[in-house]
């Protein structure tokens, strides 16, 4: 079973965060990726390097996954998937963020194979547990703006 949570920005330490995924908009409409090694649609994001702050992850992260050149970032919260499968609990947290994105370059060629503009959340899904959730949750945040 999967649970998310969603936490307040500062209120976990930076050092818990293990990845940064991206909410992004390119002329009014939603970008997903599909990866080279998956068919379904996911929210451009992925795993923090050693020593890097969890800003410059998202930053580098929406670049390497959709090629965007020029674009804004603002944290939305900090969320959490806690799983217990088998009796084996694990919790992951994350950093989300809403990007509005100027310009797109080339997609440049690391795991991503194909980026794909959306009015709405796609149904093929990676994380279909997941992706709902930080959809909605940036919705609401933006919707309050």
């Amino acid at each position: 079973m999967l649970k998310i949570n969603f936490h307040k920005l500062n209120t976990i330490k930076e050092d818990k965060l293990l990845f940064a995924v991206i909410m992004a908009k390119f002329n009014g409409r939603w970008i997903y990726v599909k990866h080279k090694k998956r068919q379904t649609w996911e929210i451009p994001g992925g795993h923090r390097e050693p020593n890097e702050n969890i800003d410059d992850t998202a930053s580098r992260e929406l670049f390497e996954e959709t090629g965007a050149t020029e674009f804004n970032l603002t944290p939305v919260c900090i969320y959490s998937v806690e799983s217990d499968q088998a009796g084996d609990y694990t919790e992951s947290l994350g950093a989300l963020f809403y990007s509005g994105v100027k310009a797109l370059g080339k997609l440049p060629d690391f795991e991503i194979n194909e980026i794909k503009l959306f009015d709405d959340i796609p149904n093929e899904l990676t994380y279909p547990l997941i992706q709902p959730f930080l959809h909605k949750k940036v919705l609401e945040f933006i919707n309050k703006v």
